[in-house]
């Protein structure tokens, strides 16, 4: 067994998508019950100012795996040849790594190879766009789930196999992940436990007694997919009343997942884990429902609901605290680095958060950068959060990448073009990797987050002032220090020379 006094040498990370802050019981939640975060909770460091960095999903996961900013080079794609995830590192120093997850992502094109260098991985089939079933059931009748909205989702047939709580992926996961635990938690003396629970991200769907347990009223088929808009209910495009059905959909899953969450705690409690175990509960972002008449992942800048995320450490021999400073996603990376003792082999951003863990510091970071490919670039200080979009054009904008994979998005034609002969030779910051850097110009196809973005559209807020973020305080001198700081981060990172240009920073 490992020793307690030489910090943890095993680790636990269970990253829950899109998990909203604000909604968590412990951060001051009060429409959704949370009791299982909330004992968690109780024996673990919280972070109160934890922020996005690369959105939106595959990109934030590259965040925590490989521990470096992808937004400003690239959209959503694989691990690419100039760098190696963290699980890599320590399957060569004999670490055993596991993945539980039911992630689609992780499967398709643009995230294919995040998985391969774990150790092992388990896949539970059935989430979101999962091409587990082809097609609906026939003997649906009977089935837990109710009658619902379709989406055009592998789920929409999937869910009619289910026919109890545990067939649904996020339970399915959890239980997976409690089994681990139980064969394997007190027979390797370092691991790294992984587990990607896509819960809880829509789809919105539950089994009784979750369905409607916040809703009660609701008739008529549920919806469990929400829409992705902006000024919804002004627009039209979801009444009040259908917004307050989905958000408390969300709400239903979010309990759901927390009591299936609480089966892994139960697992750590029964192999004795928390003496010489780490473990870490985050997401990749937050998810808008109704919250500023916003609803999934539009293209507005990251506002707090999304943005500001829940972050919960337990350390070993740490008691439990609130941790005031400035974080950021590339640091847990930085973080599990910090407890397996490695250094990366390519150019990284985070920083470990031991030291705010154990009190030997009160700040590791000034400022956190983020973002979405091609869209607003956001600096935070930790008060202040500032996001500027491209000035007067989307460019010039250049995707970097030895893997030319993206978002798999097969609703859309044309779907996303090849690299063409404008494609040029660059490298990295930090390698010496050749790149296959591809520019894009005006009447080019643009990957799908940043198809449309909007220009010369600027935001700042400080958040203790003004949490709502209604205030957007430009033209003083808190816009003048935070374009700035967006510059003195960009430069750190050794951002391309076209994201000053396109900001207007050079």
């Amino acid at each position: 067994m490992s020793d307690p006094a030489a910090g943890p040498q095993r680790a636990i990370v269970i990253l829950l998508d899109s998990l909203n802050r604000h909604m968590i019981e412990d951060y001051g939640g009060t429409e959704f019950e949370t009791p299982n975060i909330d004992r968690f909770a109780r024996r673990a460091v919280r972070f109160d100012r934890h922020f996005t960095g690369s959105l939106p999903c595959m990109p934030a996961r590259h965040d925590i795996l490989c521990g470096a900013l992808d937004f400003l080079w690239k959209p959503w794609g694989s691990i690419e040849l100039w760098e190696e995830p963290i699980t890599a590192q320590l399957r060569r120093d004999g670490v055993t790594t596991m993945l539980v997850t039911d992630h689609p992502h992780l499967f398709e094109r643009g995230g294919e190879n995040f998985h391969t260098d774990f150790y092992a991985w388990n896949y539970l089939r059935g989430h979101e766009s999962d091409p587990w079933r082809s097609r609906p059931d026939p003997s649906w009748m009977g089935a837990p789930a109710l009658p619902a909205n379709r989406a055009g989702f592998h789920y929409d047939e999937s869910r009619t196999w289910f026919r109890e709580e545990l067939d649904f992926p996020g339970p399915k996961t959890m239980q997976a992940t409690a089994d681990w635990i139980d064969r394997n938690g007190a027979h390797f003396d370092r691991f790294l436990l992984f587990v990607d629970e896509f819960d809880p991200h829509e789809p919105f769907d539950t089994p009784a007694p979750w369905v409607n347990r916040y809703d009660d009223t609701w008739k008529g088929d549920v919806m469990i997919w929400p829409p992705y808009t902006v000024r919804g209910v002004e627009r039209g495009v979801i009444t009040e009343r259908e917004a307050r059905h989905v958000r408390c959909n969300y709400g239903s899953k979010l309990s759901m997942i927390d009591h299936w969450f609480g089966k892994v705690l139960d697992a750590i409690d029964r192999q004795g884990l928390w003496d010489d175990t780490m473990v870490v509960l985050c997401t990749d972002h937050g998810h808008y429902l109704g919250d500023k008449d916003l609803f999934g992942k539009p293209m507005v800048p990251q506002y707090e609901p999304l943005g500001h995320t829940p972050l919960y450490i337990h350390y070993p021999g740490v008691e439990p605290h609130r941790v005031d400073a400035l974080t950021t996603n590339v640091d847990i990376n930085a973080t599990l680095c910090d407890v397996f003792g490695i250094e990366p082999g390519h150019r990284t951003h985070g920083r470990s958060l031991v030291p705010l863990i154990d009190g030997s510091a009160d700040a590791v970071r000034e400022w956190a950068l983020g973002g979405i490919f091609g869209n607003w670039v956001q600096v935070y200080d930790g008060h202040r959060k500032y996001a500027r979009a491209p000035a007067t054009s989307p460019f010039p904008l250049s995707m970097w990448s030895n893997r030319w994979s993206t978002m798999p998005i097969h609703r859309f034609d044309p779907t996303f073009p090849k690299p063409d002969r404008r494609a040029m030779i660059d490298f990295m910051p930090g390698s010496e990797v050749p790149v296959l850097r591809q520019p894009f110009a005006e009447g080019d196809p643009l990957p799908y987050w940043c198809a449309r973005p909007r220009i010369g559209e600027h935001h700042l807020y400080d958040i203790d002032l003004d949490p709502g973020e209604e205030e957007n305080r430009l033209g003083g001198t808190d816009e003048s220090d935070m374009t700035e700081l967006l510059r003195e981060g960009l430069k750190a990172v050794e951002a391309p020379a076209e994201q000053f240009e396109r900001l207007a920073l050079a």
